[in-house]
């Protein structure tokens, strides 16, 4: 199982970045998958998830309104979509597999998104 986070970059207040998470493994379709972030000296935090069909969506209260989470079984591919990001956002996201009603694995390399005030 792998996942494989990128679209990470430097980026101003207010701006945009489009997260992508690569998958291979396993059988993307039949998993809720996740996104999470860790900032320096914080725990890793839940961002956001989806559920199979792509119908269900949660977020934490701190991007709702301004991050989006998206997927696409056939690319076997989860996507974040952030707008009117803030300094607080600056992080290292991760996507994961749900593997439990709470619980999520195969976290793999996050990637790097730094806001600037």
């Amino acid at each position: 199982v792998q996942l494989q986070a990128s679209g990470g970059g430097l980026v101003q207040v207010g701006g945009s970045l489009r997260l992508s998470c690569a998958t291979s493994g396993f059988v993307f379709g039949n998993y809720a998958m996740g996104w999470f972030r860790q900032a320096p000296g914080k725990e890793r935090e839940f961002v956001a998830s989806i559920n199979l069909s792509g119908f269900r969506r949660d977020y934490a209260d701190s991007v709702k309104g301004r991050f989006t989470i998206s997927r696409d079984n056939a690319e076997k591919a989860v996507y974040l979509h952030m707008n009117s990001l803030i300094p607080e956002d600056t992080a290292v996201y991760f996507c994961a597999r749900r593997i439990g009603l709470r619980d999520y694995a195969n976290w793999g390399q996050g990637t790097q998104v730094t806001v600037s005030s």
